[in-house]
């Protein structure tokens, strides 16, 4: 393939980035983008159907949780481990056969006929999880010239926050409306369907000659620990509620059907904090991220203040998850950008934790959720994501105001997913061969030397 140029023996990588953008690197990040859109779906579908899952399968609403804890743990455990092993594996085989797992992971859960097989289908899930948030992003930096890098970052993960606002709602409202079965098997017929699109039109990226993964020790000298245990712990407060939102809205007044448009707008709220943030997510990362952590902090330790009222907890429920929406892409960066591994292993790392920490959350959740009720959950999340707010205030290394070592990558903010968007669309448009120029977001193109 062209659009990867081989590098010389350096004993890091055997491929670099292009020099120019080329069309099927276009196609390639939106293949990218896709497939994250499909991934958070996956992961995160169970959330909203929760309660009619579990009204099918005879099995209280507390332990129907277990389904985002397997998951969860399968990523956690296997992400570091499965990165490594296929390190040297071509990106698009590893891509592909992701994808193929979502779409096994997925029929097994539809047509399950027990708990436990579910459950087997949720791990399924988990292992493809592992690999796919491993490497889709630094996959996305080495199809694209360097100074396209973030850009292609941003746009990969803008399908996370859109499986966030629109698949998981969009799944719920088809899992209340037709079904919980139905909606699972579409998303499996949808991930079945990109899979052979990447196939096709993914563009050919080597693995790594010699992946760098580092020791415990270097992780804690670069900050990238600190870095780590932040996001596990915010995971981990998040979705000690987030797990069980549906029951926990629906306590609050909302009505059991009402539950995907619900999230529908609790997701648009997300996005909404990541579009305003976005001014200050380039200059002021740490800043940034301190803010959004204190507010999900306050928000969550509100909550049971205004459970009684459906609006209020709705606006609150909104703060939350709007700080929330600024933090995934922010700890991300962060991890990349303390350049002590290489970005698969970065990935990774962030990847182990966030299920880690999600595990854990969904865990701690729905063993609160038997022993007290949905009461008792705000409480411990804010504890929980205060330490986050406390790792990230005391680990400058790990979040410096300024001076990350990847200085050129760029995090995701309304500008950065605008042009990527300018980018892959006028491209189409503008580019005649692999070798043709690329548009500048004016509107006019030019040679990409």
């Amino acid at each position: 393939m062209t659009d990867t140029l081989a590098r010389p023996s350096t004993g890091r990588s055997q491929t670099e980035q292009p020099h120019t953008l080329t069309a099927s690197a276009v196609v390639g990040i939106a293949v990218l983008g896709l497939s994250t859109f499909f991934a958070i779906t996956t992961e995160l579908m169970p959330v909203g159907l929760l309660s009619t899952m579990s009204a099918d399968l005879g099995v209280a609403e507390s332990r129907m949780g277990v389904v985002v804890t397997v998951y969860a743990l399968a990523v956690a455990v296997l992400a570091l481990p499965l990165t490594w092993a296929t390190a040297r594996v071509p990106r698009k085989a590893v891509l592909v056969a992701t994808l193929v797992g979502y779409t096994v992971s997925n029929l097994m859960v539809a047509f399950a006929p027990s708990f436990e097989f579910l459950c087997a289908g949720r791990i399924v899930g988990g292992v493809a999880h592992a690999l796919f948030f491993s490497v889709a992003s630094a996959y996305a930096t080495r199809i694209v010239p360097p100074r396209l890098a973030g850009r292609a970052i941003a746009f990969v993960y803008s399908g996370s926050s859109l499986g966030f606002v629109i698949g998981v709602p969009v799944a719920t409202t088809v899992g209340d409306q037709v079904g919980w079965r139905l909606a699972v098997t579409g998303v499996a017929v949808a991930s079945a369907l990109l899979a052979v699109v990447a196939l096709v039109f993914l563009p050919s990226v080597r693995g790594e000659s010699y992946p760098h993964i580092g020791s415990v020790a270097s992780w804690a000298r670069s900050g990238l620990l600190a870095v780590v245990v932040a996001d596990l712990l915010l995971f981990a407060g998040h979705y000690v509620v987030y797990t069980y939102i549906g029951p926990y809205l629906v306590d609050a007044g909302l009505g059991t059907g009402s539950t995907g448009t619900a999230l529908l707008v609790l997701g648009a709220t997300g996005v909404v904090g990541l579009l305003v943030a976005g001014a200050f997510v380039d200059r002021a990362p740490r800043q940034t991220l301190l803010v959004a952590v204190g507010v999900m902090t306050l928000a969550l330790g509100a909550l049971p203040f205004v459970h009684g009222s459906l609006i209020g907890t709705f606006v609150v429920a909104g703060v939350w998850v709007a700080a929330n929406g600024t933090t995934g892409t922010l700890f991300m960066a962060a991890a990349i950008r303390t350049g002590g591994v290489s970005p698969d292993i970065a990935g990774a790392l962030i990847n182990a934790g966030s299920n880690v920490g999600i595990a854990a959350g969904a865990a701690l959740g729905a063993r609160a959720f038997e022993m007290t009720g949905l009461a008792a959950l705000p409480y411990t999340a804010a504890v929980i994501v205060g330490g986050s707010f406390v790792v990230v205030l005391l680990a400058r290394r790990g979040f410096p105001t300024i001076g990350h070592s990847q200085v050129s990558l760029s995090t995701s903010n309304l500008r950065t997913i605008t042009s990527s968007v300018a980018v892959v669309t006028g491209s189409v448009r503008t580019i005649p061969s692999r070798t043709g120029s690329v548009p500048t977001l004016g509107g006019h193109s030019r040679p990409d030397a």
